[in-house]
């Protein structure tokens, strides 16, 4: 068996800008893509090419860096360099700007919904991660700042079924948040790239979470139960895999597949990597190997990987080079 990875299609998104990030939406039927060029679009395949359903220009004064689906896929987040989060409501076709969520001090660098679609987390440059309230008014409301890391965050994603929050700084480290007496309380760090820390992905199950660094390698950190008296609810989290000497420069963005198992990065050599967990691998001391390797997959640095969420083996990358490519991932015999 051989694992390949095809290039279905290769479409300009976000021509001479660089395109930051894509996101599917819970159904998989829309991507999301955002750029420099301070513009969200909205991504349909009709036929057998990619068209553009909207373009969300209106809503920031400065590059658009993150993009974020709610749960119920009715609304769309957005995180900007203008220190701004707008968050858009899908109207049939159209999406208008329902709120803007303002506080930060610099650059919004990331926005992430929690699994209940009733929390909204973002970071930014100005260290600190916010989270937020949603009410059934849509009202929003900041009830927690979080300054636990001494940089730039970069980046924020949530557990897939519970309230736990992760982040990712330019500080080197991942730290993990709960809730605690209504407020959001730093509960761990974990510590071990040598440089800036880009993105986080749990997998499919939330007992792991990989990280991906300016150090050029891949961490895996595994829940572990200390169960040492009284606090044997207490978790630490400990690295069980480190994937070092794959990656030619930074990597700045890892996707774990919910319906594979594989793990997808992004990387500064403009490469797009799969990595496969190996059968009999120990769970405390996690094995993978690289499967499939697209040197060239775009022509500048590789930004953001996603993982169709109902289509198995299905990616979408985007680039500096301001394209989006789709890729089938599968097994040949």
């Amino acid at each position: 068996m051989k694992e390949v990875l095809n290039k279905l299609h290769k479409f300009s998104a976000h021509p001479d800008s660089r395109c930051w990030y894509v996101a599917w939406n819970p159904s998989g039927t829309l991507l999301a893509s955002c750029g420099g060029d301070r513009a969200i679009r909205i991504w349909k395949k009709e036929g057998d090419s990619w068209e553009c359903q909207n373009v969300l220009s209106e809503g920031h004064q400065r590059t658009v860096r993150k993009v974020a689906w709610s749960p119920c896929g009715n609304y769309l987040a957005s995180a900007s360099f203008d220190a701004t989060t707008c968050i858009w409501a899908k109207k049939g076709d159209d999406f208008e700007c329902l709120t803007v969520l303002e506080g930060h001090e610099n650059e919004v660098k990331c926005v992430a919904w929690a699994p209940s679609g009733s929390l909204l987390a973002t970071c930014s440059r100005d260290k600190s991660v916010w989270v937020w309230e949603v009410d059934e008014e849509e009202e929003y409301e900041c009830v927690s700042v979080v300054n636990a890391h001494t940089q730039d965050v970069k980046h924020v994603v949530w557990h897939p079924t519970q309230e736990l929050l992760a982040s990712a700084s330019y500080d080197n480290t991942v730290r993990l948040y709960r809730e605690e007496d209504d407020d959001w309380v730093c509960k761990a760090t974990m510590e071990g790239h040598t440089s800036t820390v880009w993105s986080l992905a749990f997998d499919p199950s939330g007992q792991r979470l990989v990280s991906c660094s300016d150090d050029r390698t891949v961490k895996i950190w595994k829940e572990c139960h200390s169960g040492e008296g009284d606090n044997s609810t207490d978790t630490v989290w400990k690295c069980v895999c480190t994937l070092s000497g794959f990656h030619g420069r930074t990597v700045y963005d890892v996707a774990w597949c919910r319906l594979t198992g594989a793990l997808a990065t992004a990387c500064g050599d403009d490469g797009v990597r799969v990595f496969k967990e190996d059968e009999n691998s120990d769970p405390d001391q996690t094995t993978f190997s690289l499967v499939v390797h697209a040197a060239k997959a775009h022509n500048q640095d590789v930004n953001c990987v996603a993982w169709h969420p109902k289509e198995a083996g299905l990616l979408a990358s985007c680039s500096d080079d301001g394209e989006i490519a789709i890729w089938s991932y599968q097994a040949e015999a």
